[in-house]
């Protein structure tokens, strides 16, 4: 049993909470410019003081509606600005936050309604009114619904924001100062529900303490980036506790931020809206390597990237060992002009660093991005520990590992390698769930269901999860994590799902790129078609087979992938088998593909 801890450098007043920053701002630094949003197709600035008084005027709406202090009450919308200004009107009000993932099913939006007994619930766009509103007409308390976008004309037109904060023009901006301060640090900030990988979602309950405490931390181990004059865009679902936390940081902090939900477009959001730094999940930064390196070699200058990569690696891994040499510095400035300038401009050119979380990033593009210039900080956390745990920062960094703990973290090993956390951002408890609670917060110890290693130094690296483990028909535990991660690097590969558990030996199930494919099919001169067209050609599977050996030689040999399916259909958030963050929901891809999995054993 292994156990670190770094000592607190903040700490968090009982009479606190997250909107005193706001009128802070608005008092101190009126004219900064604390938001860019998008408007007709551009960029409009929102200074401190404009954000302070929208945040008042809808809090005064919520108050005349009848909100009170406690009341839960539910957000449903993609990431924009509006979904911030709501949050923070609401935490005004006095009344703490539910968030939705917009491509929430309805059942999902109506347990968590239920669940929560959400008083009021702010929706994006009329289809949401509509879904939600057939859900609310079935609940034992209905709940209120405005709307963020104009409401479409009907017979019964959905109310507005505008309408709710025209209903608050009664209410005095005193009120809702006083209102706000009478939230303390103890009060319940944000009821945020798991994505659910298996089973229904349980409520996580942060509170104000919990939230600012994370913030503190995290901005003073990023004094770099956490400068006034930077810029994050964020496109990230904020009903995901990653982004939440940076929005959180961003207004502390007074960086200046954006807003997009359209991923589509992101290589053109970037290039104009220019952050200064950048957060995403893994799968990300792993589009921008295998786009780049299969624009590369669809222009014939495949040798030249690679080169350039190996470059970058290398000189990354010098970084650890005392620098680079003569030549090897040399080599890297070279390929900085012809390569690695052209691949930080996708993000717009001015990012200094790019913060990930959700899932592991891999050792080899964490050595590449920061070989090129953009090194990515990648850190550990959960919903239940308020966002990241740990981090790698700005001074102590080791790549392949997710960091060490933030200020007042404690990280522990458990003897079955199980890692535990205590530390300020630990949840209160589950809502409604006591017995979920007392399995999974004893004596102050908050545990993960995520196995782990913490080195000498308190980086923690994570292996795998508990209930993810594969234990074959011979008796051998077998972690898939690993193997995914490395099989979904390559370009060709979308997806990776290891299956084996009492079975006798290893095998995945593979999904394939959509946008990857047309390039590989005109360089092998195959006809264009989509992976239902090519899953059994011959060069494809040979292709594939080469990322399955290239994984195999970082596992001993009984959890060797022996045997792989490729799917003729990816998997997605949309199609039910990935959250919103992109993991897979193990127990629905095996049972939707269980003809998949028995053909892998047929004898």
């Amino acid at each position: 049993m292994r156990e670190f801890t770094v000592p607190a450098t903040t700490t968090v007043d009982d009479q606190e909470n997250l909107t005193d920053v706001v009128w802070a701002n608005a008092g101190r630094f009126a004219g900064s410019v604390s938001f860019r949003r998008r408007v007709d197709g551009g960029w409009m600035d929102v200074t401190a003081r404009e954000f302070a008084d929208q945040v008042t005027a809808v809090a005064k709406g919520l108050i005349a509606a009848g909100i009170e202090h406690g009341d839960r009450i539910a957000l449903l919308s993609k990431t924009r600005y509006e979904w911030t200004l709501v949050d923070y009107a609401i935490l005004a009000a006095g009344g703490s936050t539910v968030p939705i993932y917009e491509t929430s099913s309805p059942e999902q939006v109506e347990w968590i309604l239920s669940d929560s007994g959400a008083k009021a619930i702010v929706v994006e766009t009329r289809a949401h009114h509509d879904m939600v509103q057939g859900l609310v007409d079935r609940l034992s308390e209905p709940a209120l619904i405005w709307q963020i976008d104009p409401a479409t004309r009907s017979s019964s037109p959905a109310a507005t924001i505008d309408e709710l904060t025209a209903l608050g023009v009664g209410i005095s901006d005193d009120a809702v100062r006083e209102r706000a301060t009478t939230v303390g640090a103890e009060d319940l900030a944000t009821l945020i529900y798991t994505s659910g990988t298996t089973g229904r979602p349980k409520g996580c309950e942060l509170t104000h303490r919990n939230l600012l405490s994370v913030t503190r931390s995290a901005v003073g181990e990023f004094p770099g980036l956490m400068q006034p004059e930077n810029s994050v865009l964020l496109f990230l679902p904020l009903a995901h506790v990653f982004a939440r936390i940076i929005q959180c940081c961003c207004v502390y902090a007074r960086i200046t931020l954006g807003h997009t939900p359209d991923v589509k477009n992101l290589v053109a959001e970037l290039a104009e809206f220019r952050p200064t730094f950048v957060l995403a999940v893994p799968r990300v930064f792993e589009k921008v390597y295998n786009s780049a390196r299969q624009k590369a070699h669809a222009e014939g200058k495949g040798r030249i990237f690679d080169i350039a990569v190996a470059t970058a690696v290398e000189w990354s891994r010098a970084h650890d060992t005392g620098g680079a040499g003569l030549a090897l510095r040399a080599k890297h400035a070279v390929f900085d002009q012809l390569v690695y300038s052209k691949l930080r401009a996708v993000l717009g050119g001015r990012c200094l660093a790019a913060v990930s979380g959700g899932a592991p990033l891999g050792e080899r593009l964490g050595h590449f991005f920061r070989g090129i210039g953009l090194p990515v900080w990648e850190g550990y956390g959960l919903t239940e520990t308020s966002a990241p745990a740990t981090v790698n920062t700005e001074k102590r960094a080791k790549i392949g590992t997710v960091g060490q703990p933030l200020p007042g973290v404690t990280i522990k090993i458990s003897d079955d390698s199980e890692v535990l956390i205590k530390g300020p951002g630990v949840l209160r408890r589950y809502w409604h769930n006591e017995q979920v609670t007392k399995e999974t917060l004893i004596e102050g110890w908050f545990h993960t269901g995520d196995l782990g290693e913490l080195d000498q130094d308190g980086f923690l690296q994570i292996t795998g999860r508990k209930k993810e483990i594969i234990v074959t028909a011979a008796g051998k535990n077998v972690t898939p994590a690993a193997l995914e991660d490395r099989i979904r690097a390559h370009r060709l590969i979308s997806q990776c799902m290891v299956v084996g558990d009492n079975q006798p030996f290893i095998a995945a199930l593979i999904t394939l790129d959509a946008e990857a494919l047309p390039t590989w099919s005109a360089e092998h001169g195959k006809p264009a078609g989509n992976a239902a067209d090519l899953i059994e050609d011959e060069d494809l599977r040979a292709e594939v087979q080469r990322a399955v050996d290239d994984a195999n030689k970082t596992v001993s040999k009984a959890e060797t992938i022996r045997k792989f399916r490729i799917l003729p259909v990816d998997l997605t958030e949309g199609g039910g088998q990935l959250t919103p963050t992109l993991k897979l929901k193990r127990a629905v891809v095996a049972k939707e593909f269980a003809a998949d999995i028995e053909a892998l054993y047929a004898p």
